[in-house]
């Protein structure tokens, strides 16, 4: 939980003043009168000040290093600020972090002032040194200067909207110094990995423990957005995650883990070595079917995908659209241009904002399709768009903050290895299937005709399928996508037999795998938790008008060239949308199963709880809580 308000007044008096200089440092540093004469020059008028303040930041996070854990926390600290600032002018509701009520003969135009200047202080602390600074910071200032607030008042006496903001700012900036993030030391730890780095361009995989965490060594390292990265070994983003206050979480406790799903599956243990094998095997699957020369023709509507009981796939669609009344029609595409697009739509977000900044961004589509007919819980009276919004963002981002929270106590906590050193290190012991057979290894890849074979002297033959692996007799060669083509933007790699140890993920070359430990997923946690607040917030688990859609353009794919023709990913209800996004980290290589069933089910819980949470703030019910 957030600190207690008298340990927030404590950690005010002790750094308001010098955080307040610092996100006035590009300001005059006195209070300045508001000129009379100036009037809001925005584009967008339908949008809400909330949701200018949301789209400032997603574009932040875009520039900036992806690290989930701490665009969550932004996210939410952002959110919580503006519902503060909002409810401070609302005698029934309650603040997360500050409570104060103030009243002005304009409360619509006092709410919109202190949300902005709450908003954008925190944004101005947080992103004066990220990656983008030069490029987020200006437009933090732009859009202050389009709504007609000075940015160099900086006061935080009296009942002036913009003092009421930059109060509720500078709390929520104290608390941050002491929520276990170690923001103060540019958030850093003492991580160690067991395992050497696994260096990509080099064959196979060299674990003292093939159950941990190995981290990649990468020529010419990049992140997802296209950021060049000074050091070419990866390092564990946020392991200490679990330690940080939530918003409707238990405390972690000394483990860091907030809710536990138990242990992943290990090699060689007795009760799961199996299952960690076949969660090998399956990425390997994934992987074969990621040839679109193959031609193989899938549907891919909300009639025959989705509605999967939580924590599976074994949904077979939705009978009917609710709100037509009509069965979906179908969506047929090629299955490898459906993999390979689900794999990069939620990569990192269709804008490289990270899944928490993505599914905001999918949020806002949808209080966008609902128009004026919004009403909280799907029920009661219609409310104004900053009502929503300031609502929508509490909510939403308090459970991706629990999720990021959650999911990486556990990554820290079990340090879980991923698929690209599972199956390379399997694969460079050999088969595990068949123990009178060659090339047996009781911790080897198990043999699956047709896509994890032995490598041998009639299948090296000419003509023969390992013909392309002649000289590597006794090996393990796996039927899979080859790799990164020389020329993404024309070709594609198709899928073909290769080495086992030389094995890569759907991702770019520059990238391969996720700074972190594989269980749980995040994607699966951040979008089931989503996913529910959504659901409870609309008051209907359909997105707008029975589906939700997203085009993926004609040979727009950044990994390789395609897909052929635009495929347009189609979902009924949030939670399959979520299942997606969980699903696409298997055909992208970076989980196995049980890293995505476990994150759904945890953000299952996650978003439940911070829905039930944020309605005690609407309803003002947390009195004395915080």
């Amino acid at each position: 939980m957030v600190p207690t308000r008298r340990t927030r007044m404590v950690l005010l008096g002790a750094v308001l003043g010098a955080a307040l200089v610092l996100v006035a440092s590009v300001a005059l540093g006195r209070e300045q009168a508001r000129a009379p004469s100036c009037a809001q020059t925005v584009d967008h008028p339908e949008w809400s000040v909330a949701r200018r303040w949301n789209e400032v930041l997603l574009d932040a996070i875009r520039r900036d290093l992806p690290a989930p854990t701490i665009h969550s926390r932004n996210l939410f600290h952002m959110s919580a600020a503006m519902w503060d600032a909002w409810a401070a002018y609302e005698p029934g509701a309650v603040g997360v972090f500050v409570d104060e009520k103030h009243s002005a003969p304009d409360l619509h135009a006092a709410r919109e002032e202190a949300i902005s200047y709450a908003a954008y202080r925190i944004l101005e602390y947080r992103y004066l040194n990220a990656a983008g600074a030069s490029d987020s910071i200006p437009e933090f200032d732009a859009l202050m200067a389009a709504l007609c607030y000075p940015i160099d008042v900086i006061t935080t006496e009296g009942d002036d909207p913009a003092a009421v903001g930059n109060q509720i700012a500078a709390t929520i900036i104290a608390a941050g110094l002491t929520d276990g993030s170690n923001e103060a030391d540019d958030y850093r730890t003492d991580y160690q990995s067991v395992n050497p780095p696994l260096a990509v361009a080099e064959a196979g995989a060299v674990m003292v423990d093939p159950n941990r965490w190995q981290p990649l060594e990468i020529e010419n390292m990049v992140s997802q957005n296209g950021i060049l990265l000074t050091s070419g070994t990866q390092q564990f983003i946020s392991p200490h995650w679990g330690h940080v206050a939530g918003f409707a979480l238990p405390d972690g406790g000394a483990d860091g883990l907030p809710i536990d799903p138990g242990a992943p599956p290990h090699l060689g243990a007795p009760a799961t070595d199996a299952v960690f094998k076949a969660g090998a095997v399956e990425v390997v699957h994934y992987s074969s079917l990621l040839d679109p020369s193959a031609g193989v023709i899938v549907d891919i509507s909300p009639g025959s995908l989705g509605n999967n009981p939580i924590g599976t796939n074994d949904g077979s669609g939705h009978s009917l659209n609710p709100v037509s009344g009509l069965p979906y029609a179908s969506n047929l595409v090629n299955q490898a241009d459906f993999g390979r697009a689900v794999a990069e739509f939620w990569a990192d977000g269709p804008h490289s904002e990270t899944p928490p900044g993505h599914w905001n961004t999918l949020a806002n589509g949808v209080s966008d399709a609902l128009g004026g007919d919004l009403r909280v819980g799907g029920t009661g009276p219609v409310v104004d768009r900053l009502e929503w919004d300031v609502k929508l963002y509490l909510a939403l981002n308090g459970a991706n903050h629990d999720a990021a929270v959650a999911a990486w106590g556990v990554k820290g906590y079990y340090d879980y290895t991923r698929p690209i050193s599972m199956i390379r290190y399997m694969g460079g012991l050999g088969q595990s299937s068949d123990p009178s057979g060659p090339s047996y290894d009781p911790e080897g890849l198990p043999l699956v005709p047709g896509l994890v074979e032995v490598v041998t002297a009639a299948t090296t033959a000419p003509g023969q399928r390992h013909e392309a692996l002649a000289g590597h007799e006794g090996e393990i060669a796996v039927y899979a996508w080859a790799g990164t083509p020389d020329h993404p933007g024309t070709e594609t790699s198709g899928v073909r037999w290769i080495r086992a140890i030389d094995w890569v993920p759907y991702q770019m070359p520059t990238f391969v795998t996720p700074s972190f430990a594989s269980y749980v997923s995040g994607h699966s946690t951040f979008s089931r938790a989503s996913a529910e607040v959504l659901t409870a917030f609309t008051g209907s688990e359909f997105f707008p008008g029975g589906l939700g859609a997203w085009t993926i353009a004609a040979d727009s794919l950044r990994f390789e060239a395609g897909p052929s023709t635009d495929v347009v990913l189609q979902w009924a209800t949030f939670a399959d949308a979520s299942d997606q996004a969980g699903v696409s980290r298997l055909w992208g290589g970076i989980h196995v199963r049980a890293d995505d069933f476990a994150g759904r089910i945890m953000g299952a819980t996650i978003g439940r709880a911070a829905w039930v949470e944020a309605q005690r703030y609407f309803d003002g019910e947390a009195h004395g809580d915080h």
